[in-house]
């Protein structure tokens, strides 16, 4: 299949695609981090929804749609920070175009996300214990023409994975996304699912590869 790993430059998901004999491609607008530039388009993702995909996974940035995030549209009570929430709603709108791509298979990956922007809703959440990694750190997933990723390696988590709190001094208790970069990639076990399972599903005998582009 062809694949478009979108707004990924760690290149987890697209090596674990690569691995599995399909044509994956990961896209962001920074470099790739994953050793493999020859399988990255550096360029805005939405650009490549005018080509055809047997499948789009994509991972569009969450920092203002993230539930996390949501004390910051409020930093006085009772009133709106009406930049960042306007930031919120350009970030559903890109989403939203991936979401509605026109492609046979779609996943888009993202945090639980702040109740004002009313997002669609989501098919599952996922948890990086179920997948052989021991922290938490709730995700969710919009899925098109996919099954529900299985849990494949269910572990005890030993905390979360993203640090909160002021009174949290035991580092062992909880993972390492202490910055924006790392929280941002995915979790090889996840990645490894994803290829495993979604990169099964046989092609449409329509489709006709020859008339894409790339």
């Amino acid at each position: 299949m062809k694949v478009l790993i979108a707004c990924e430059e760690s290149q987890e998901v697209c090596k674990a695609f690569r691995a599995k004999g399909h044509e994956a491609y990961s896209c962001d607008v920074i470099p790739c981090s994953g050793g493999h530039p020859e399988w990255h388009l550096q360029c805005d993702a939405t650009q490549l929804l005018k080509i055809s995909w047997d499948m789009i996974i994509a991972f569009p940035p969450c920092t203002y749609l993230s539930n996390a995030g949501a004390c910051r549209l409020y930093p006085q009570k009772g009133v709106l920070n009406q930049s960042r929430y306007e930031k919120g709603l350009a970030a559903k709108d890109f989403f939203l175009q991936f979401y509605n791509a026109k492609c046979p298979r779609i996943a888009v990956e993202n945090p639980v996300s702040s109740r004002i922007y009313k997002m669609p809703p989501h098919t599952q959440e996922i948890q990086p214990f179920q997948y052989g990694h021991p922290y938490t750190k709730k995700t969710r997933l919009w899925l098109k023409g996919l099954p529900p990723l299985v849990p494949t390696e269910v572990v005890q988590p030993i905390g979360p994975y993203i640090p909160s709190g002021t009174g949290r001094k035991d580092k062992s208790k909880y993972g390492i996304a202490n910055s924006a970069k790392i929280r941002s990639k995915t979790f090889s076990g996840i990645a490894q699912a994803m290829a495993e399972q979604w990169g099964n599903i046989k092609e449409d005998e329509s489709d006709d590869s020859d008339e894409r582009g790339i």
